[in-house]
């Protein structure tokens, strides 16, 4: 019961999302028999999510209504040539004015805030990904979308399929983000060409998640029975404790994406066909062995929940002309909610991949030997998981305990000699 309850308590959009799992089934299993027409399709999957966002956040689920309810409206109405900039700007200003609720009423009142007002925001973050995708297919015309029906029963159906990836109870607590298009074909082709059953792999990576939990749940227990104590430890200790503890926050994500990816395929979303080459990671942020043995902090942060990466390079990194890494970066931490952490962290995080960009084009050709690259992938990997570490510790932690964690053990070196590096370069390439 203890476990139960640390998991509640610890990870409650992980339960959240268990707990809809054989919901999902059920879709799936309805709509491969065909109890389901394309339109109840739709419809399940939004009112699913609607049910799903009052029982889980309250009346706070009022945000992400709104957020519907506004985004339909403006599609609707708006010009299509310019409905990305429309959706764009009142989305980001509503889900702002939330965050910096949250930060007045932490910082200024201190007050706690309830966890369902953390859980909206949290979803409404990630509703403002899929309907930005949404205005940017619609204004470079990949998805066309007439609302000018002559009945209303054809302008339901043409919204109803758009309310229903706005609000769908599959991606309403997590990702991966998934287009329009592709939500669209996935609802067409589970009666028309149903994937296979679904539960082998859902099982599967129901177990994977477990044992991150459970690797999470004995990595704390060791932290907390070996607290590092500035004044007694060395230094070499204090670093890797800190790198313990950026993993335990690590840990959250890869467990919640693959109950996100389990949620999806439960519910009969997310299997591609590819060649010979037939799986269920159609939809998928990242796993952790392929994201924790990269040995650049670039690719690091490529392969870092990859569909938001995707996402923020197309909404952002694309469209500027000037400064395109820190612009994308500079969003992200606007994205994440403007607190002190955030700032230090993403652009730091900025500063090091451009400076990673530097190094490897300078120390790559000067590699001659097998044992030359084998020894400078391995201090990639290490600088990698240290700068990793500053990030999560800066960004989670929120506010100065994360800096001055990183001050006491003197891993903040790691980025910072980075950050010099980059300088060393800047100059050099302008001299």
């Amino acid at each position: 019961m203890g476990s139960i309850d640390w998991l509640w308590e610890q990870h409650r959009f992980l339960m959240y999302q268990c707990f809809s799992l054989p919901f999902a089934f059920l879709f799936y299993f309805l709509a491969k028999r065909g109890y389901l027409s394309l339109t109840y399709r739709y419809l399940s999957v939004c009112v699913g999510g609607c049910v799903l966002a009052i029982l889980t956040m309250g009346v706070y689920s009022v945000l992400l209504f709104t957020s519907a309810f506004v985004f339909i409206l403006l599609v609707s109405s708006v010009d299509h040539s310019c409905i990305h900039a429309w959706v764009f700007g009142v989305q980001m200003l509503w889900q702002t004015f939330w965050h910096l609720l949250i930060q007045y009423r932490e910082y200024y009142l201190h007050e706690p805030v309830d966890i369902r007002l953390f859980l909206a925001v949290s979803s409404l973050m990630l509703l403002t990904q899929r309907i930005t995708s949404v205005s940017m297919d619609v204004q470079e015309k990949q998805v066309v979308l007439l609302f000018n029906a002559s009945t209303h029963k054809r302008a339901c159906g043409m919204f109803l399929p758009l309310i229903s990836y706005t609000l769908n109870f599959t991606t309403l607590l997590g990702g991966p983000l998934c287009s329009y298009s592709q939500f669209v074909s996935l609802m067409e082709g589970i009666k028309l060409n149903p994937p296979p059953n679904p539960l082998g792999v859902v099982s599967l990576k129901l177990i994977q998640a477990l044992l991150l939990e459970w690797l999470r749940y004995c990595l704390v227990y060791f932290l907390k029975r070996n607290a590092y104590d500035p004044s007694s430890s060395t230094v070499l200790y204090g670093m890797l404790w800190v790198w313990g503890a950026a993993h335990v926050l690590r840990i959250q994500y890869y467990a919640h994406w693959r109950i996100s990816e389990c949620l999806n395929n439960a519910a009969g979303l997310g299997f591609c066909e590819s060649g010979d080459t037939t799986n269920w990671s159609g939809l998928s942020d990242g796993d952790f062995w392929t994201i924790e043995t990269s040995s650049h902090i670039s690719d690091f942060a490529r392969r870092w929940n990859s569909t938001t990466a995707s996402w923020l390079r197309r909404l952002v990194y694309i469209r500027c002309k000037h400064f395109k890494l820190f612009m994308t970066f500079g969003f992200s931490l606007w994205w994440h909610g403007l607190h002190l952490g955030h700032f230090v962290g993403f652009l730091t995080w900025a500063a090091t991949v451009k400076a990673d960009y530097y190094i490897h084009r300078y120390l790559h050709p000067k590699l001659s030997s097998k044992w030359k690259q084998l020894l400078y992938k391995c201090l990639s990997w290490i600088n990698t998981q240290m700068i990793v570490t500053c990030v999560v510790i800066t960004v989670e932690l929120r506010n100065m305990s994360g800096l001055r964690l990183l001050s006491v053990t003197y891993m903040g070196l790691f980025p910072l000699s980075n950050i010099i590096v980059l300088f060393i370069f800047l100059k050099v390439n302008t001299v």
